[in-house]
């Protein structure tokens, strides 16, 4: 069922990063402080972050080294990022797919809690929508007329 659902994601995902082709790179890197991570750059690095933390590092105890946003400099560079996630939430989504109930020891602020693997796959998943929410916000105040990227339309 999570796999269906992830596919949904990437689905979603793709009409986003489609629709930000049509950014100019100037608009693709500008920094705005009123959006969350300031670009569309940062986002998109940010929701990477985020996955590779909950789901590579903390669930799968991968070690995973993060680059400064200066290090994607253009949207390949962002889609290269997605593609190493993928491949971390279908390890993730293959070795919990017997059980997705059963709490794991993360380690959050320093102390250790029990997180389900259904937990930690909503929370990544719905931290991605928040954001693309703003990366489409964000191109709109840029003077972009955002598309209709919901799962359902």
């Amino acid at each position: 069922m999570l796999h269906q659902q992830y596919n949904l994601v990437l689905s979603s995902r793709a009409t986003i990063l489609d629709y930000i082709k049509t950014i100019s790179e100037e608009d693709f890197l500008s920094e705005n402080s009123t959006f969350g991570r300031g670009s569309i750059r940062n986002l998109l690095v940010h929701i990477c972050d985020t996955y590779a933390s909950w789901i590579a590092e903390r669930a799968l105890k991968k070690e995973i080294i993060y680059k400064p946003f200066v290090e994607y400099n253009t949207l390949a560079d962002c889609i290269a990022y997605f593609e190493v996630i993928n491949s971390y939430i279908e390890e993730f989504l293959n070795t919990f797919e017997n059980d997705y109930r059963t709490d794991l020891e993360i380690t959050r602020n320093g102390k250790i809690v029990g997180l389900s693997p259904l937990k930690l796959f909503t929370h990544a998943i719905t931290h991605e929508f928040h954001h693309k929410g703003q990366i489409m916000s964000l191109s709109r105040h840029l003077g972009y007329i955002p598309v209709d990227a919901d799962i359902i339309h």
